[in-house]
């Protein structure tokens, strides 16, 4: 006797047989994925010609000092720099060796937040040489 799959013996079987569409499915995906062109995402850069004419970084190889004044100007070997050109400095002196020292002098009346982006700065790139000269000054507030 034949086993029979939920269905009396003699009814016509009512189910769809799914099989057939799958397999149009799936080759219906394979045929999306084929010509489906292909992305390719470029940017396009205009990168700078090196100039020998253009002025190094004023890097010493021994030590560099940063100053804040009270205005919170930034200075790097007493010549004024923004925040990013500091970052530049920087980068260029952890790729020294060995590594020159940092003394960062701000200025008694100098904003703190401008010291704080500075400190920033340089945790970022990640200087380990570093230290903070004239402490004195802070003394007399």
């Amino acid at each position: 006797m034949a086993m029979s799959a939920g269905t009396a013996e003699g009814e016509p079987m009512m189910d769809i047989n799914t099989t057939p569409l799958i397999d149009v499915m799936l080759v219906l995906l394979i045929m999306f994925i084929i010509t489906i062109p292909v992305q390719t995402h470029a940017v396009k850069l205009d990168l700078p010609v090196d100039n020998p004419n253009t002025p190094k970084p004023p890097i010493d190889p021994v030590k560099n000092k940063v100053t804040i004044d009270p205005a919170g100007t930034v200075y790097w070997n007493a010549t004024p720099v923004d925040l990013v050109t500091l970052r530049q400095y920087l980068d260029l002196t952890k790729n020294m060796n060995p590594e020159p020292e940092l003394h960062l002098q701000p200025d008694p009346q100098a904003r703190y937040a401008v010291v704080d982006q500075v400190l920033a700065v340089t945790k970022k790139a990640q200087v380990e040489k570093m230290g903070f000269v004239g402490n004195e000054a802070y003394g007399n507030f």
